[in-house]
């Protein structure tokens, strides 16, 4: 695996260290992996959101239709 270097928070680096020494994880690294793939599951739905955000009417929005629509309602 490649390693990578980051900074953390003081805090941040005494909750890896909690987490590990719970037994809830069995090393640094692990918490790390977990924490990423939380984020990215979050990222994931963020941007299904911003996807459903688009949508009118149960359809979705073409950008170049509706660019069109706008030219002509301002002539």
């Amino acid at each position: 695996m490649p390693v990578l270097t980051v900074s953390i928070s003081p805090e941040q680096a005494a909750q890896l260290h909690e987490a590990v020494a719970s037994g809830a994880y069995a090393s640094s690294s692990e918490v790390v992996r977990a924490a990423l793939k939380l984020w990215g599951d979050t990222h994931q739905r963020e941007r299904r959101g911003i996807a459903t955000a688009a949508r009118m009417d149960g359809e979705s929005v073409n950008v170049a239709e509706l660019y069109a629509f706008h030219n002509t309602q301002r002539r």
